[in-house]
């Protein structure tokens, strides 16, 4: 997310009315007003509120949460009213560039604490796991369980395949189904996480396994973004191979 002032272009407008809603309707609050029920009795109100909580939302994704809604109500009102501006163009490059050096460094440093601290756990549980009843674990360190063994062909890595899967963390949560929008997945073996790659390779036509797939094998620091995944998980994958397309 880039904060210069090169980001707010023509091109930026939906941008710059999220910003300028959130900022006036911020502008007219005090501290007793921040935090109480919103007034929600126009359409105007509904819209001004629901982009306000929308882009709060990113904001908070991004570590920013420590904003003085004061002077940013401010800077959005000079800049509608082409008031005089308080700080200029370039000083406010400089000043959001050097924000968000801060903002990456405190994100990069948030995020390895959370890959150190998933990995810990991850290799934790797959030092039990790995002593479990039907469990087996690879060379590489992928673990796997039977669940139905079927008794047709066996892909290779340059095939593709057709499966049915269900995703988890170790908490449980599902992150991913193909069973939940009732559609099968097609892909080439080669363009999936590693763990994909050598597992479904142990499987024939109608098998259905369960696979434990550490961080290395999977995401590692870099999940998906958006995603529930986060740096350093182990995933949690029940496959079922329907086939092989080619």
């Amino acid at each position: 997310m880039s904060f210069t002032t090169s980001t707010f272009s023509t091109s930026s407008v939906a941008s710059l009315l999220v910003f300028a809603i959130l900022m006036l309707v911020a502008g007219g609050c005090n501290d007793g007003a921040i935090g109480q029920k919103a007034n929600l009795s126009t359409k105007a109100d509904s819209v001004s509120y629901s982009l306000g909580y929308n882009y709060g939302r990113i904001l908070a994704q991004e570590g920013i949460d420590d904003l003085d809604l004061a002077n940013y109500a401010a800077g959005v009102f000079d800049a509608l009213y082409d008031s005089v501006e308080a700080i200029s163009a370039t000083d406010r490059d400089s000043i959001l560039m050097a924000f968000q050096q801060e903002l990456q460094v405190k994100q990069e440093m948030a995020r390895a604490a959370e890959s150190e601290k998933n990995l810990k756990e991850g290799e934790d549980f797959l030092a039990e796991n790995r002593n479990n009843e039907g469990v087996v674990e690879t060379a590489s360190g992928l673990q796997y369980r039977v669940i139905e063994e079927g008794t047709g062909d066996k892909p290779s890595a340059t095939n593709t395949v057709e499966v049915h899967y269900r995703g988890t963390l170790l908490n449980g949560e599902e992150f991913d189904s193909s069973y939940r929008r009732n559609q099968t997945a097609t892909f080439p073996l080669n363009r999936v996480i590693e763990g994909w790659t050598e597992g479904l390779q142990l499987m024939s036509v109608g098998s259905k396994y369960e696979f434990f797939i550490p961080a290395y094998l999977a995401y590692g620091d870099t999940p998906p973004q958006g995603s529930p995944i986060k740096a350093g998980s182990v995933l949690v994958f029940e496959v079922e191979l329907i086939d092989i397309v080619r």
